[in-house]
Formats: structure tokens, sequence, C-alpha cells
């Protein structure tokens, strides 16, 4: 019979804009004196939202939390092409941007659903041969990147103020918003980035209710156990038509 303890299972956060996910993990683990912390899905620095930390026992669950389904918000700049695609890039290309009105947004997103094959953008995560993409590009370097599949359920502008329209998308791990913004720049001929992001649900966790991490690190020991959901209602979660 497995003992669990009260940090044994996983904690939602709502990071800010500026820290890496990784340092979203350090700080809680140093903080609270926690051996093992982990994330469920990288949020780049610029982005925003819910970061499921796994704690304790809770990170055997890391790979299947991290296979979950993702929600975003957020909001995408045209006329303006950055070499990372989003707004902490520098910017390579200025063009005019056309007319646009939200019909005509939401025409051209209505063409990346469904399954497609996505090539991680050069300032990512993504290894090559052990190394991060990111670092390569902080050097200069480009190099081939396998595309690999993705599938967007849902992609849709709500409103759109010239230079800047705001959607919501849903779609699968390992799915780059930014690409997707850089691309539907392409295809409206003015180029785009991604202006802001935020993650609104990853999975069955929705970000209403997470805690902010400043408002997490000010938690006792035991209210951060009140915040934990605990390994084994996180392992009914996964389980199938749960």
């Amino acid at each position: 019979m497995h003992e669990f303890t009260p940090l044994d299972g996983a904690l939602l956060v709502d990071k800010p804009r500026g820290p890496t996910s990784h340092d979203v993990v350090d700080a809680v683990r140093r903080r609270f004196g926690i051996k093992k912390v982990g994330h469920c899905g990288t949020l780049d620095p610029h982005a925003t939202g819910l970061l499921v930390l796994v704690l304790g026992k809770g990170t055997k669950l890391a790979e299947k939390l991290t296979a979950e389904d993702k929600v975003y918000e957020g909001q995408i700049k045209f006329g303006e092409t950055t070499d990372t695609y989003d707004a902490d890039g520098r910017v390579v290309e200025t063009k005019p941007v056309p007319p646009l009105t939200l019909d005509r947004l939401n025409e051209v997103a209505a063409t990346f659903l469904g399954d497609q094959m996505q090539t991680p953008p050069m300032v990512s995560a993504v290894k090559k041969g052990g190394v991060p993409l990111y670092k390569l590009a902080r050097k200069g370097l480009e190099v081939e990147r396998p595309a690999r599949l993705v599938h967007v359920y849902a992609f849709r502008f709500s409103d759109y103020i010239e230079p800047l329209g705001t959607f919501r998308l849903a779609c699968t791990k390992g799915t780059y918003v930014r690409t997707i913004a850089h691309e539907l720049g392409q295809k409206l001929g003015c180029g785009a980035h991604l202006y802001s992001l935020r993650r609104v649900a990853s999975g069955r966790f929705n970000v209403a209710d997470a805690l902010p991490l400043e408002a997490v690190l000010k938690l006792s020991q035991p209210e951060l156990e009140q915040r934990v959901i605990p390994f084994l209602k996180l392992l009914a979660a996964l389980a199938p038509g749960a």
C-alpha cells in the first residue's frame, strides 16, 4: 500500500509574466523545501496563466498531466514579424495591415483547425542533440527542426482593434501558439506575432482555480497542503471517462 503525504499531488499556479516555468518550480521548491517539484507543460516567460505543478509522488503523473489538451487566450499583433514569433523578439519585418474584419480573421483562423504538422520555432525549449534550440538561436544558429503533429480544436477571434486581434484557441499539448500567430500573419500577407498569451485551461484544470505565484509563496505549510490536489484524486481525474 502506497503511503502519501499531504504534499503528494498537484498545485495550480497562475504564472505571472516574466519568470520561466522552471523559475516557478524552483521558487516553490525552495520556499517549501520540497525535494521533487515539476511542471506539466512549459509556458514561455512572456506568457501568463495556468501552470500545473506536481509535488512529491505527484511527479509520477507528470507525463500524463502534460499530455492533456490546453486552452489559451491572447492577442496577435498584425503588421510586425519578429524573430521569435512573439513580442519578446526583434522585429524583422514591418508591413502595412490590410483592412481586416472579425469575419476575415475567423475565416483564415478556421484554416488552422484539425491536424497539422508544425515546425517548432528556433527560440523554443525543444532539444536538438541534447541542446535546447533557444541556446543555438542565441548563437545565431538556425538548424533543421522536425515537424510534429498537433491538433487545433478551436481558434476564434472575438475582437479586433487594429493592429490587435483577441483570440481563444484550444489545442493538443506541444502546440506553439506563436507559430500559429506567425503563420496567420503570413497567410494574411502582412506578418504578425503573438502579442500576449494566457493559458486558461489544461485538461480539466482551470486558471480560475489557480493561485497567483506571489500568493502561493506567502502560504504557510498547512495552507499549502490545503491547496494541493491529492495524488489519488489526480489519478481518478486522469482515468478514462472520468
